[in-house]
């Protein structure tokens, strides 16, 4: 994340990110759309120039798409940029971008460093060793002007860029071992933002430096992965009675206790609507679920001459091992007999995508403001990513309708739709949304919280 803040504040493409979060005209001063969705036409300001005074127009940018296609890229592009068939350059002042699907993160994603406008002429020249060039040749508010491996990377304005100065003249970033690190450094005024804190020093921060202190809602939802694909999570009725047993609120208050949201679905509060989904039983009083998640058990065939047992896998963490005992303590009351299990994360990860487990800890962080990212995950067709194995028709179709949507009314309903009966189905066990920490000084002006946790340089200044 950090590396894509330093390559953001250097690099800027058709489109850029602002303060809130949000996709606003980068180096294209507007933009139209094709009513069907899948054609975009951006027309670029007028007289752009790198920062080392040499001008470029349109016919950049068919360009940059053919380098993030080549074959050492293509993976990584595909997952991204992968609904975008071509861009093209007609004239030297507008770029058209055709989609295989209608998008409206097109703006968001086209922010992505990845997309900016690179300096192909000073590549094609120095090959790799562009990157070594002081000032670096940049196409952004900044131009990295000193870079101390494992220290520091220092900064200062384009002066060639298109529009007004960046209104802090220098940025430092420095690289931290550890958030504890960072936020030392922090409160010893070595720093005027550092991008996490323990979770561990989260009421102490709130007590002692509460302006400083920002505990966000984010683009994650944690969650748990029951294996569909056999007994006895392939039963709906028992995934349904645990997570009907589950404390949400607590786990997110008292076992992580960082202002982590609880949720009972996947799409975080504000991505399709104020509210996040949450099935009718979750607002039942406890016994009432717990009456409720015995009878859905003992149809299932388990009671307390036949008691479920299962095994509960987590990659080692302190958090994820907190999560897996509170759970298993919650499930005591319905004869429920859960044994932990802990792996490093790959080996974790590896075994989810063969399949090897029974519950397991999983999650989402979305790489675009999107509902589609998180819901896609959970397609039949997404293969060994769809760790649960969860295979529903109804959910696959609307959630295809929703990405060929131009709509964007119709295009939420739709994936509120498909969320809808994700929940009803129960292949992941939701717990709560995930939360950024980050510490911002007093003097320190332009911050807003956003749960894209965007915040671009040239957006923030030094107050007088």
């Amino acid at each position: 994340m950090s590396s894509l803040r330093v390559a953001a504040d250097q690099f800027e493409g058709l489109t850029r990110l602002v303060a809130d979060g949000a996709a606003e005209p980068g180096l294209a001063e507007s933009w139209q759309i094709a009513a069907d969705g899948l054609t975009w036409a951006f027309t670029l300001r007028d007289n752009l120039r790198f920062s080392d005074g040499t001008a470029f127009d349109a016919s950049l940018f068919p360009a940059l798409l053919r380098r993030l296609r080549a074959p050492e890229t293509a993976a990584p592009a595909q997952a991204l940029f992968g609904n975008i068939l071509a861009i093209e350059a007609p004239d030297s002042n507008l770029v058209i971008v055709s989609l295989a699907a209608p998008d409206p993160a097109l703006p968001a994603l086209l922010a992505h460093p990845a997309m900016a406008a690179l300096p192909l002429h000073r590549i094609k020249e120095a090959g790799d060793q562009w990157t070594a060039d002081r000032p670096m040749v940049a196409s952004g508010p900044y131009q990295l002007s000193e870079w101390k491996l494992n220290d520091h990377a220092r900064l200062e304005r384009n002066p060639a860029w298109h529009d007004e100065a960046a209104p802090t003249a220098t940025i430092i970033w420095k690289p931290m071992d550890d958030s504890l690190s960072a936020m030392r450094l922090f409160l010893s005024g070595g720093a005027d933002i550092a991008a996490d804190y323990p979770a561990s020093r989260h009421q102490w921060l709130k007590e002692h430096h509460p302006a400083a202190a920002h505990s966000v809602p984010y683009l994650g939802s944690y969650y748990f992965a029951f294996n569909t694909r056999a007994p006895p999570f392939d039963d709906r009725r028992v995934r349904t009675a645990l997570s009907m047993a589950v404390e949400r609120e607590w786990i997110a208050e008292e076992v992580i206790g960082i202002g982590n949201i609880p949720a009972w679905g996947l799409l975080p509060p504000g991505l399709v609507g104020a509210q996040a989904a949450r099935p009718e039983w979750a607002d039942w009083p406890r016994e009432k679920r717990l009456r409720e998640a015995r009878a859905l058990l003992e149809a299932a065939g388990f009671d307390a001459g036949h008691p479920l047992r299962f095994e509960i896998r987590f990659n080692s963490s302190a958090e994820h091992r907190r999560v897996a005992v509170a759970l298993a303590a919650m499930w005591q009351p319905l004869g429920v007999e859960a044994s932990l299990f802990n792996s490093e994360a790959a080996l974790h990860f590896a075994a989810l995508r063969r399949h090897e487990f029974s519950l397991a800890r999983s999650g989402w962080i979305a790489d675009l403001p999107t509902p589609e990212n998180f819901l896609q995950v959970h397609q039949q067709a997404n293969g060994a990513g769809n760790y649960s194995g969860y295979d529903n028709p109804d959910y696959d179709r609307l959630l295809a309708l929703a990405v060929a949507e131009p709509d964007p009314a119709r295009r939420r309903t739709l994936t509120q739709q498909a969320e809808a009966i994700l929940i009803t189905d129960m292949p992941v066990l939701p717990l709560y949304f995930y939360v950024t920490r980050s510490l911002v000084a007093e003097r320190i002006a332009g911050w807003k919280d956003n749960f894209s946790n965007v915040h671009p340089s040239r957006t923030l200044r030094i107050r007088p």
